[in-house]
């Protein structure tokens, strides 16, 4: 059956509802790493070919937020400024990059 309009699927509250909702984010992204900006380059010149999926934000102050993958698992780091990688690195530039807590 359906919720009614406006009501939550999982019943309760609203952080009853967030509460689930980062859960099942968390069980379909997997595992997610989150790692100092040195620990994120270093991952990113291991690969062999390096994808870099990153996002500006700018609400407040600039911030910088990237992902990756390595070895199965997916790697997050925020900085303040921008990261540089090597040239061979492939970058997706995506609007928004949001990671459950």
């Amino acid at each position: 059956m359906f919720p009614e309009q406006g009501k939550c699927a999982y019943g309760g509250g609203g952080a009853a509802a967030a509460a689930i909702a980062i859960a099942e984010a968390t069980k379909a992204s997997g595992a997610i790493v989150r790692v100092t900006t040195e620990a994120f380059q270093s991952i990113v010149q291991r690969n062999e070919k390096p994808l870099v999926v990153a996002s500006k934000s700018t609400f407040l102050k600039a911030s910088y937020s990237y992902l990756t993958s390595y070895r199965g698992f997916i790697f997050f780091a925020k900085s303040d400024e921008p990261l540089f990688f090597k040239s061979s690195t492939e970058i997706v530039e995506a609007k928004k990059i949001w990671i459950p807590s």
